[in-house]
């Protein structure tokens, strides 16, 4: 068994962003340009191509959208780098102009993500449990119109 966790980001960054911001996120995406100087080892997300132990394939991009940056990335993570990945993650939220779910972390084996919540310059955690799972072969993506 691994210590293997799925972490996924989805979330959008003012054009207002300090060079030096863009900067470390381009060094943790593994770009040329990037440049690191916050106390990081080793880039977090530079990791590209077929994913492990999560499936799909590992992703990091970091693009100019109207009016701001649009920030994905898809990895796997060990628990050794929660620390950094925490930090990371609490800097992008007080950066983030993204509101509500901005992303996941999910133990490769489990079904349930905990789910990352930007509000208020801030990023939580919300944990979900079940009590009961309904599951429909029928209904993968629901019906708007049904």
């Amino acid at each position: 068994m691994a210590d293997i966790y799925e972490l996924q980001l989805t979330l959008d960054l003012p054009d207002s962003l300090l060079p030096a911001d863009l900067a470390l996120l381009r060094w943790h995406l593994g770009e040329e340009d990037g440049r690191q100087d916050e106390g990081y080892e080793y880039p977090l997300w530079d990791a590209r191509g077929p994913a492990r132990r999560i499936g799909g394939v590992l992703v990091g991009e970091l693009h100019s959208d109207h009016g701001g940056w649009a920030l994905t990335v898809r990895q796997e993570a060990h628990p050794d780098e929660f620390d950094d990945l925490r930090r990371m993650v609490l800097w992008l939220g007080a950066r983030t102009t993204s509101w509500g779910a901005i992303g996941y972390l999910r133990f490769y084996e489990s079904h349930l993500p905990d789910m990352l919540i930007a509000e208020r310059g801030a990023v939580s955690s919300a944990v979900l449990r079940v009590e009961r799972v309904l599951r429909s072969p029928t209904e993968v993506i629901p019906d708007p119109y049904a």
